[in-house]
């Protein structure tokens, strides 16, 4: 009877693998399907496409081209890249440095402190664009690197992040490390950041996609093309795509490229960033 019930077993376990990789496929396809779509419509000539056809019977490049040169997206796609490169790192730095203090330094006020740091998340994004913008402007720092990435160089969501996983690490970690005469700057440079790398590499994916992905900010402190980001240069593809409606399509797909490269680089600092502080212990 035990024999029997092995192979028995063993096509339950077949059929629920099945039914798993089915469900991912199914999701999968899901997803992907609006993404292939608009891949397609940009490689459609102009009078085709709004047609229904999955796989078009004529395929063009020249609308690429077009979209690269109308748009300016070479200036603006390396704008938002010297933008998002500058905002991940201070981002980084200020969360780990900030989250260490909160997590592992003891000082009087720290949990309140935390806290009312911590509550400015709750503080929406356009209740703070006016002020933020004539602060920019009483610097001078309209048209400009400064003014697009300063506002920006701190995060309490960062800060909370790292705070959690930095109360993973034992205790006993830093009082050995007291004890062996290293300071908190050394600690943090070849324990603590080391053993939270994951977390970090996290941090600084959500950092640079939301930097890259940002719109409102940009066309409040810039007036001038040269420091537009690359939703500038989507919204000029706009204004000029009346009789091409691909140019549009086609500027999106371009200004998405880093963003896929990004994700499939990064994937795994992603997934392991996220899970790396769901358990204390």
């Amino acid at each position: 009877m035990a024999t029997s019930a092995v192979p028995a077993m063993n096509r339950v376990t077949g059929w629920r693998a099945v039914g798993r990789y089915g469900l991912l496929i199914a999701l999968s396809a899901l997803v992907l399907f609006p993404i292939y779509t608009t891949v397609i419509a940009a490689f459609k000539p102009a009078d085709k496409v709004l047609d229904n056809r999955l796989v078009p019977d004529s395929f063009t490049l020249d609308i690429f081209r077009d979209a690269w040169t109308e748009g300016r997206l070479g200036r603006f796609l390396l704008n938002s890249l010297v933008v998002a490169v500058v905002v991940t790192v201070a981002q980084v730095i200020t969360s780990v440095l900030s989250a260490y203090s909160f997590s592992l330094i003891e000082f009087p006020g720290r949990n309140v402190l935390f806290l009312l740091f911590l509550a400015t998340l709750l503080v929406p994004l356009e209740a703070t664009l006016v002020v933020n913008r004539q602060t920019i402007d009483s610097l001078g720092w309209l048209n400009s690197y400064q003014g697009l990435a300063v506002p920006f160089l701190a995060t309490a969501f960062g800060t909370f992040l790292m705070r959690q996983v930095f109360l993973t690490l034992p205790r006993d970690m830093r009082d050995a490390a007291t004890i062996d005469g290293v300071g908190h700057l050394g600690f943090l440079r070849h324990v603590a950041v080391p053993l939270v790398r994951p977390t970090i590499g996290a941090l600084a994916l959500f950092s640079f996609l939301s930097t890259w992905n940002m719109y409102l900010w940009p066309t409040l402190v810039t007036t001038e093309e040269d420091f537009g980001t690359v939703q500038s240069g989507l919204k000029l593809l706009k204004s000029r795509a009346l009789d091409t409606p691909n140019l549009v399509i086609a500027g999106t797909v371009i200004a998405a490229i880093p963003i896929f490269l990004v994700l499939l680089i990064f994937q795994r600092q992603l997934v392991r960033g996220l899970t790396a502080g769901a358990v204390k212990g």
